[in-house]
């Protein structure tokens, strides 16, 4: 868990980073903030689990700190420090956000009773019985990394789930520059290592938040670290992922490692990518051929066709009847487009909402997402088009 102290009492400062450190897990403290009187502005590169706030040092701006604070940190609790006991102001700081007030001057004793409801609330969230899809690359430079992380995205902003892109490419990892341009702080690697104190609040501090529902855990600097990334490791995160994410995407890229075929026997699908050519062809009938070998059923497995041009050299029906599989998706040839998303780091929906490509993870986020909660029209509409009411037909 993380927490900000938002304070001008430095002894109040330390008393609380004192007691988070000492508690088993840690509350790790991201920074201690003497002021909070102007706008915050400051460059961030993990989201806190909770803010505590001391209302005596903002006694003019207390509330509209509290409105500030919840809106722009929707996932954190709100814990606020304050003399004021009355009826009215408690109304108030709850309607503002604040779930927990404790009394000033700050007892040790009630602060830590807090936090242990703060700890137990948040390991007792209802968990759900996520899915999780790997993405394989039937040959290098295929775009794996691409539709991964844009699906991810996808199924956040139009879904509205929560969603976790793990990057297991450990060799040439870079799913999280896709989506972001926030330098991780803690890799795939450092989970693994720390995997004996692993939980919720552990994995959700060395993630990226590029988004309140959407989360990268970034591959390791270095290339190919075997020893860190051990099957039971990946598997045990992937287990805990599965419970607190509505969907976990895997960019696996083009390697077979005795971690990776531990990570395709706990998917629920595999999303084998290509490209209309031979080679992808060939690369693509090897591993299915792998993955019966493997005792994967065929409906596990989906067939994806990325950068599809109508007028390729392979038609769809001459590529299904070699594979004899169907075609599961189609992401359409938008090269422009994909390309100016990849160097910008940002998702092809927010950069080009109306292209080819948007529209087609649109379509694949609607086939997905459970039938009893669709995506709305209304939603998909507002988000593709600028000015609804001059929509060409």
């Amino acid at each position: 868990m993380n927490a900000f102290i938002l304070s001008n009492d430095s002894e109040l400062r330390a008393l609380v980073s004192r007691m988070c450190s000492i508690r088993t897990p840690a509350i790790t403290v991201l920074t201690a903030l003497p002021s909070m009187q102007k706008d915050f502005a400051a460059p961030l590169t993990a989201h806190p689990d909770l803010m505590i706030i001391d209302a005596s040092s903002f006694p003019d701006s207390a509330t509209n700190l509290l409105e500030r604070m919840a809106e722009k940190f929707p996932q954190a609790s709100i814990m606020l420090l304050s003399s004021d006991r009355s009826p009215e102001y408690l109304i108030s700081a709850m309607r503002a956000g604040v779930r927990e007030v404790l009394p000033l001057p700050l007892s040790p004793v009630d602060l830590d009773a807090a936090l242990d409801r703060l700890s137990q609330k948040m390991a007792t969230t209802q968990q759900v019985d996520g899915k999780v899809m790997a993405f394989v690359s039937a040959k290098g430079g295929a775009g794996t990394t691409f539709v991964a992380a844009n699906l991810a995205h996808a199924l956040s902003v139009l879904g509205q789930k929560r969603v976790l892109l793990v990057d297991l490419n450990t060799a040439f990892g870079n799913a999280a520059l896709y989506v972001s341009d926030v330098k991780p702080l803690r890799t795939l690697a450092d989970v693994c290592r720390d995997i004996h104190r692993l939980d919720i609040n552990l994995l959700e501090s060395s993630v990226i938040r590029v988004s309140p529902s959407f989360s990268v855990l970034a591959a390791p600097p270095e290339p190919d670290p075997v020893e860190d990334l051990s099957p039971d490791h990946i598997e045990t995160i992937l287990q805990l992922a599965r419970r607190h994410y509505d969907f976990v995407i895997i960019d696996l890229g083009r390697q077979f490692s005795a971690a990776s075929v531990r990570v395709l026997d706990n998917t629920d699908t595999i999303v084998l990518l290509m490209q209309q050519s031979l080679p992808d062809l060939r690369g693509a009938r090897h591993l299915l051929e792998i993955f019966g070998s493997l005792g994967y059923r065929r409906e596990k497995i989906q067939l994806l066709l990325n950068r599809y041009e109508g007028s390729g050299a392979l038609t769809v029906g001459e590529v299904e009847r070699i594979l004899e599989q169907k075609i599961a998706i189609r992401i359409p040839n938008n090269f422009e487009a994909a390309n100016e998303s990849i160097n910008q780091g940002t998702p092809i929906l927010q950069l080009a909402r109306s292209c080819t490509i948007s529209k087609a993870f649109a379509d694949w986020v609607n086939r997905m997402v459970d039938s009893s909660s669709p995506v709305k029209a209304g939603i998909i509409r507002r988000i593709f088009v600028r000015n609804p009411d001059s929509v060409s037909q």
